[in-house]
């Protein structure tokens, strides 16, 4: 009992640590998009994070299950790669250089209904009435934070951006979907995935923008947002899960983050919190745990 106890208590603090990491990422975003353009931020914290992931495993002793794994099914991980990070971060960090950070990352906090969508072409799911409520509530909490609270007149900061941000939710759903048939260690998993598009995103970027070093405040965006959104935070949060004696208790933990997510959108970027953003929330969150109560998923 007592080792337990002592177990949920190490699981709650990384998850604690994973979620006050992702709750800065949306700031990161803007100020690493001040000094990078999309493709150029892309390329330079995937290689981060790969770094950051081999370095995990390293210190493991496990870098032997990456030749083992890209063996087995090298084709997995080629898709898996392209999806996310290459895909999934190019469609999402667009979304954020049209879009207010608290719209953003407001809407991508949709993901989990967007899997019930998912799940009905794919899994052959059906969408019950608790399926339609999520979906309601979450939609119009994106549809109210999206036109500033005037759903009458229909005016969006931008219609391309809120479409890209809608369009990453479906890819990491779709992301998740593919990854649930993965049973092997999910932090290898993930370096391999990596691995794999860290070549990709930098031919990218070399071919459609511009390959060259970026300035010191370049450099610490693409790093702050490769180690805290992509490599290290998600190793803190596949720990919690693993040593938590509760799942959900850990997986509810994430519902802090939009939060506080406003909280240094509001100090770091200076950017005014709109009362529509608020009521949105207050709409998407309890949509997205309507959801989960049913089919419950790790939000990660």
């Amino acid at each position: 009992m007592q080792v337990d106890r002592n177990r949920d208590r190490q699981a709650l603090l990384y998850g604690l640590g994973a979620v006050l990491a992702w709750s800065t990422v949306a700031t990161a975003f803007k100020l690493a998009l001040r000094e990078l353009d999309v493709l150029q931020l892309v390329a330079y914290s995937v290689c981060f994070s790969a770094l950051a992931l081999f370095g995990i495993l390293w210190r493991q002793g496990r870098l032997q299950l990456l030749p083992e794994y890209a063996r087995e099914t090298p084709g997995y991980f080629l898709l898996m790669g392209l999806v996310n990070p290459v895909i999934y971060y190019l469609v999402l960090l667009s979304a954020y250089d049209l879009l207010p950070a608290q719209q953003a990352q407001a809407i991508n906090y949709t993901w989990a209904i967007s899997l019930a969508l998912l799940a009905v072409p794919l899994l052959g799911h059906k969408l019950n009435r608790r399926d339609l409520l999520a979906l309601l509530m979450g939609y119009g909490g994106v549809l109210i934070i999206a036109t500033r609270g005037q759903l009458l007149q229909l005016r969006f900061d931008s219609l391309a951006g809120v479409g890209l941000a809608l369009l990453s939710t479906l890819i990491w759903a779709l992301y998740w979907l593919l990854s649930t048939r993965n049973q092997r260690d999910p932090i290898a998993s993930l370096c391999l995935n990596f691995a794999v598009a860290a070549p990709v995103a930098l031919g990218l970027c070399a071919v459609f923008s511009h390959l060259v070093m970026p300035g010191w405040r370049g450099i610490a965006g693409a790093a702050y947002v490769g180690l805290f959104e992509m490599g290290l935070t998600f190793a803190l949060w596949s720990t919690a899960l693993r040593l938590s004696t509760s799942v959900s208790r850990i997986g509810n933990l994430i519902f802090l983050s939009p939060l506080a997510s406003l909280v240094f959108i509001a100090t770091i970027l200076g950017e005014p919190i709109h009362p529509a953003t608020l009521v949105g929330l207050a709409l998407i969150i309890p949509g997205v745990l309507l959801q989960q109560r049913q089919r419950p998923v790790p939000p990660v």
